[in-house]
């Protein structure tokens, strides 16, 4: 996921990008408003009970999806958000 703010992380981000990562950080972005894009690692491994990206939301997020990749194991989404 990619954050506004100053740039972190294991790997380098673009200027003024910021990388989080879980559900949680995500939330918290969206809601704020400050969430640019997306990267969504699907793994059809039951994990038990997670938090759901979406569920708290009042408002309707708008994805575009700007790339997929279908690995053998997992199926990897970035998605833009639009304002």
């Amino acid at each position: 996921m990619r954050g506004r703010g100053p740039g972190r992380g294991r790997r380098p981000c673009r200027r003024g990008a910021r990388r989080e990562h879980g559900a949680s950080a995500a939330h918290a972005l969206l809601q704020a408003g400050q969430l640019d894009e997306m990267e969504i690692h699907l793994v059809p491994v039951p994990l038990g009970g997670g938090r759901r990206l979406f569920e708290d939301r009042t408002d309707r997020v708008e994805l575009e999806l700007v790339r997929r990749l279908d690995g053998r194991d997992a199926t990897h989404l970035r998605h833009r958000v639009r304002r």
